[in-house]
């Protein structure tokens, strides 16, 4: 007997979580907005497990081809919103790491983007929700984790600037951990209610400058 052809099914091609395009023109930059606008408002009233692209379709008026034109799947979507909230950390950090001049301005740094970055998680709860997601997501965590090596090499050469004569790789550790520790704190932080999220915060800058100072100034 002859072997029969077995018929295989296509694998389904893996999700880069990037947006298939990016409109230069006037209308399709509308599109796109109107698109990451919609999606804003659903993830907030359902969560980022909850989003569906058939939704997406019917709140922003467009076809099933207008949305794939520019987004393969869901999580290109929720990629680019992480990345664009992403952009505005890294504003806040730049901005206050550009006023230290010394060791004592680096203490106030600290917790001013620990203050900036609690604020914005309490009044964003879009990337708020995105930010919880990020722990059973691996696309996300490859955008959280280039967002926080951002961060720790911003941290790193203020670091390098103040303490030139320290080892590197002891300055970058310290860059990467404090970096990692702050984002933990406001996770933490922001999980509670306003009252008991606003304690915690104060009480991780306490700890965040003693602990910085005990690296950094002994």
């Amino acid at each position: 007997m002859s072997e029969q052809p077995v018929a295989t099914r296509r694998r389904q091609q893996e999700s880069t979580g990037q947006p298939r395009r990016i409109p230069s023109q006037q209308r399709g930059r509308e599109r796109f907005e109107k698109i990451l606008a919609v999606a804003s408002q659903l993830i907030e009233s359902h969560g980022s497990d909850g989003l569906k692209m058939s939704e997406i379709v019917e709140k922003a008026g467009l076809s099933f081809g207008a949305l794939y034109q520019y987004f393969p799947d869901k999580t290109s979507i929720i990629r680019t919103l992480a990345e664009r909230f992403n952009e505005q950390g890294r504003r806040c950090v730049e901005e206050e790491l550009a006023k230290v001049t010394d060791a004592a301005a680096l203490q106030r740094a600290l917790t001013n983007i620990a203050d900036e970055y609690y604020a914005f998680f309490r009044r964003e709860p879009v990337m708020r929700d995105i930010w919880h997601a990020t722990h059973t997501d691996k696309l996300l965590q490859q955008v959280d984790a280039e967002d926080m090596e951002f961060h720790a090499q911003a941290f790193l050469a203020v670091l390098i600037r103040l303490w030139p004569d320290r080892d590197r790789k002891e300055l970058l550790a310290i860059a990467r951990l404090t970096m990692q520790l702050l984002a933990a704190g406001v996770r933490y932080a922001v999980s509670l209610d306003a009252e008991e999220g606003a304690q915690a915060i104060a009480l991780f800058k306490k700890m965040q400058i003693a602990d910085i100072g005990r690296l950094l100034l002994a």
